[in-house]
This record gives structure tokens, C-alpha cells and sequence, in this order.
């Protein structure tokens, strides 16, 4: 037997389907704005942010810290992410105007990696582990605060 063509619906008949479905289709009002260049962030100032993370986080662990920076906005969804190992950062950390730290241990390990100017420039938000954030709702709340913290400070810092 073989399978009947596909047949692609016009624009009418995907209407009717939708409205059948009860799904309202949303459409674009106005065109996205064209950035300035100067929206654009200046690399001779630094990174705008730096996420921190602890090692071994599982994939369901980095898909919901990378979900929650992408519902953040741009800035924190192109975060620089450094992993903290044995007290030590993996790589060499750029200076960045706010860093978010999953965990104390990577707190700690960021304090001995910054010199103490960067430090004191820079707003630095701790948030509870991946693994605590997956399975308990106060942690959740908890790293929605320091998002809605890392974006202030870089909101305060761009303009």
C-alpha cells in the first residue's frame, strides 16, 4: 500500500482547523526593531554576565538553568558559563559586570579567581544548586530572585 501525497491546506482551511481546535493563531503586529550598534554590548568593558556552575550537572539540571537564562533575555541567555572544580575554576574567568553562582563552594572558588576590584565592581548573585533547584520550590523562587537581581544590575549598568 502506499501512502496518499500530503497535501498542503491553504491559509482558509488552517483558519477553520484552528478555530475548530480553539487555538487562537498570535501574528506579529509590527515589524522587530533594528538594534543600534550601540545596543550592542562593548567587549572592551567585559562580558555583561558570567554563570558559574558547579561539576557534573546532569542535562535536565543544564536545560532548566539554560531555560530560565533564556526567559531572562538576551544578556543572560549569551551568559559566559564556567564550571568550578575542586575549589578551582575550570577556565579563566572574564571580568563581567554581574555573576550568577549555583552553589557556596563556587561562590568561594569565584572569590579566590577575581581580584578584588572586579569583585567590588562587579554585582555577584548566589543561587542554590542545580540539583536543589530541580526538586524543591523555594529554590526555584530562590533563582527567579536572582535572576530578576542579575537583570537589574545589568538594566542599572547599561543605562
Amino acid at each position: 500500500m502506499s501512502a496518499p501525497a500530503r497535501q498542503h491546506a491553504d491559509a482558509g482551511h488552517r483558519a477553520r482547523v484552528l478555530r475548530a481546535l480553539g487555538v487562537t493563531p498570535w501574528q506579529l503586529r509590527v515589524a522587530a526593531p533594528e538594534y543600534a550598534a550601540s545596543a550592542a554590548p562593548d567587549m572592551a568593558a567585559g562580558v555583561a554576565c558570567v554563570v558559574v556552575l558547579p561539576p557534573g550537572c546532569s542535562a535536565r539540571e543544564l536545560d532548566l538553568i539554560g531555560r530560565a537564562l533564556n526567559a531572562c533575555g538576551a544578556a543572560l541567555a549569551r551568559a559566559a558559563r564556567v564550571t568550578a572544580s575542586d575549589g578551582q575554576l575550570a577556565a579563566g574567568v572574564p571580568e563581567a559586570q554581574a555573576y550568577l553562582v549555583f552553589g557556596e563552594a563556587q561562590a568561594h572558588a569565584l572569590g579566590r579567581a577575581l581580584p578584588a576590584a572586579v569583585m567590588h565592581q562587579a554585582q555577584i548573585v548566589l543561587a542554590d544548586e542545580p540539583a536543589l533547584v530541580l526538586g524543591s520550590a523555594g529554590a526555584k523562587r530562590r533563582l527567579w530572585n536572582a535572576l530578576r537581581s542579575v537583570r537589574r544590575a545589568l538594566a542599572a549598568a547599561a543605562g
